[in-house]
């Protein structure tokens, strides 16, 4: 008898009953068996009991996913549908073919609800996502910029990075946690430009972030584009020209480590240095600095070799010039006394000889000063005399003599008419004899 319904609420069912309901309904619609269905895979993979699963997904022209589907092919059927698709086409199944698979619906009330795999048609080899990345890659390569990426040379030690990563993202999380946990002790100087990672603002927010870093390259090493693992289906982004072409031609080195590394993208092929994960790219970076650590040791263990036989080296040289000291003091000291005594020997002849040079100078002084005295002291005769002819001829007496006078006023001489005056009393003096007179 059911309960009474005491707050007017609707009579439910249990949720087990529920899925029950969708299990007849699902199961017994024969339109939900064995239909063919075209379809793309994304993130294909197989267990350890040999299930294969994956997503079928749908996209519209512009290549946006429009409808997926979880799918799975059973161990007892994928070995068969496996060896029938790489006999037909050469490729084994893998992510991001276009294939035509014959699918049922499978649903379980505990399990939810599972399309099961039951035929693939070889005819569809190629699914939408590898033809337009193989179109991308060859429109790269005719432009010839696919590698010119990888023909960048990194740093020895690339230590300033910039980082395009979407931030609070796992990988992102991973990637620093990595780096700037190692053990060694390296420094790292990261940069996050953040970026979506996932959906339609994936390549605008990449390409945006690729601007802001070239704006500043001089400030960085390398360019780091991360992303954690997902679905196949949410790297799609990647598989983009525009984004190819600007990491092709992006004038620092880029490292892309981009989901798991089953995943491969366009940017992968582009890009100086493929890594499988986060993770890795921070691993390699590390990798640079413990090498350049290596060869630092290298040339350390290499100058202290160098320098400790040069040491021991001099220390031979200064042991073999040590023991020659005496030797070669003695035959220095051998070969000074015979010139000692030579120079000896040599003494008076050397000083006799130069006695009788300056004696003969001497002589030769003498004869020589008696000339140049006697020349000087005729000369000086005949300047006395002119000096004295001079004096006789300007003395006072032969002055008066001829016909001069000499006049005093007391004892003074007159020189001048204005030092004398009228009434004054003044002597004359003549060559013969003195008058007395008065001025007027």
């Amino acid at each position: 008898m059911n309960q009474p319904n005491l707050f007017n609420q609707p009579n439910g069912i249990t949720l087990s009953e529920f899925n029950s309901r969708i299990e007849r309904t699902l199961n017994g619609d024969t339109q939900l068996f064995n239909q063919w269905v075209i379809a793309e895979t994304s993130d294909l993979r197989l267990n350890r009991s040999g299930h294969c699963y994956t997503e079928l997904i749908e996209k519209d022209a512009r290549g946006e996913t429009v409808a997926k589907m979880g799918a799975a092919i059973w161990a007892g059927n994928y070995s068969k549908l496996y060896n029938k698709f790489l006999k037909a086409t050469g490729q084994v199944l893998a992510t991001g073919m276009k294939v035509l698979v014959n699918v049922s619906v499978s649903y379980h009330r505990l399990y939810g609800m599972k399309v099961v795999i039951n035929d693939i048609d070889p005819s569809y080899t190629m699914g939408d996502m590898e033809r337009q990345r193989q179109e991308i890659l060859n429109r790269l390569k005719a432009e010839g910029i696919i590698d010119m990426n990888k023909q960048l040379p990194f740093p020895q030690v690339p230590q300033r990075i910039a980082i395009i990563s979407a931030e609070g993202a796992a990988g992102y999380g991973d990637f620093m946690n990595q780096l700037l946990g190692n053990p060694y002790g390296l420094q790292f100087y990261t940069c996050l430009f953040n970026a979506v990672m996932q959906g339609a603002q994936t390549v605008p927010t990449v390409l945006a972030a690729l601007d802001r870093i070239n704006a500043h390259q001089e400030l960085f090493d390398c360019v780091v584009i991360i992303r954690g693992g997902g679905a196949t289906s949410e790297l799609n982004s990647f598989d983009n020209y525009d984004l190819a072409a600007n990491v092709a031609q992006f004038p620092l080195p880029v490292i892309v480590g981009i989901g798991h590394e089953r995943d491969v993208t366009v940017l992968d092929y582009v890009a100086g240095k493929r890594v499988k994960t986060p993770t890795a790219a921070a691993e390699w970076l590390i990798l640079q600095g413990t090498n350049a650590l290596a060869h630092l040791n290298e040339l350390q263990d290499a100058v202290v070799t160098a320098v400790r036989d040069t040491v021991s080296q001099a220390r031979e040289h200064l042991a073999y010039f040590t023991s020659m000291i005496p030797a070669t003091a003695r035959r220095i000291i051998d070969t000074n006394r015979i010139r000692l005594d030579n120079n000896a020997k040599n003494i008076p002849v050397a000083a006799n000889g130069l006695i009788a040079n300056q004696r003969t100078r001497l002589n030769h002084a003498v004869e020589r000063i008696g000339d140049v005295i006697a020349v000087a002291m005729q000369r000086e005769r005949q300047r006395l005399q002119a000096l004295e002819d001079k004096a006789t001829l300007l003395s006072p007496d032969n002055t008066l003599k001829r016909g001069y006078a000499l006049v005093r006023k007391g004892d003074k001489c007159v020189t001048a008419a204005d030092q004398v005056h009228s009434g004054d009393q003044i002597t004359v003096q003549f060559a013969v004899g003195t008058t007395d007179a008065t001025v007027n």
